[in-house]
């Protein structure tokens, strides 16, 4: 006696609903973003227009800092400046000015370039950080030059003795000038969470229980 031939299994048809080997999944749109070449492109543009943004900030500085009054006096035949209130604190305003709007141009830059892209992305942010840095110090240099003459002696001269005269625009807290940078940083990370683009739902895998019961996607 021979044993029943057993009939071959019928070849597996592919579901419509399921790629062949030699296909793939397309790509959801919005997944990958652009190339790398477009963002660091992107990020060279606003690193670019960040720092060149600092002249308004140097702007800005010079027109609201508090002045510091100085006057001026002879001493053994010589000038000698100091302070005509030496409990002022305009000199501390000056740094405080230069911080706040330091960190009001980071917030404006970070809400411009995500309204922009409407996205993140670390070269974004290395953009904002580097282009910030670079736009404070611009406004500072920019400020220390439109700003009132650095030889105080020679201005106290001018102005004569006794006489009050603003002393040269001087940034006392370096620290100041990491204000615009990590501020950019900050808000653009925070719209990107909030309002930016959300991954896609993952796909279910092929002849996962599915609502009918049968273990086969449904149309």
């Amino acid at each position: 006696m021979t044993a029943p031939l057993t009939p071959p299994p019928p070849p597996h048809e592919p579901s419509p609903h399921e790629p062949s080997p030699h296909e793939a999944w397309p790509p959801s749109p919005g997944q990958d973003g652009p190339g790398m070449k477009t963002e660091l492109r992107e990020a060279a543009v606003i690193t670019v227009g960040v720092a060149l943004t600092g002249v308004l900030l140097g702007l800005l500085w010079v027109w609201l800092a508090p002045k510091v009054p100085l006057v001026g006096e002879l001493s053994d035949g010589s000038w000698v400046v100091y302070f005509k209130d030496t409990e002022g604190e305009q000199a501390i305003g000056v740094d405080g000015t230069f911080t706040l709007l330091a960190l009001a141009c980071g917030a404006v830059s970070a809400a411009a370039v995500f309204v922009w892209r409407r996205r993140g992305g670390v070269p974004l942010v290395v953009a904002l950080g580097v282009g910030g840095l670079l736009g404070s110090l611009l406004a500072w240099r920019l400020g220390v030059w439109l700003g009132p003459d650095s030889d105080v002696i020679a201005h106290a001269q001018a102005a004569g003795k006794g006489v009050p005269f603003s002393a040269p625009l001087k940034l006392g807290a370096k620290g100041a000038l990491l204000a615009w940078s990590l501020a950019a940083m900050l808000v653009h990370l925070g719209l990107t969470a909030l309002f930016g683009p959300r991954d896609p739902e993952p796909f279910p895998p092929y002849g996962s229980a599915s609502k009918d019961g049968y273990g086969a996607p449904t149309a």
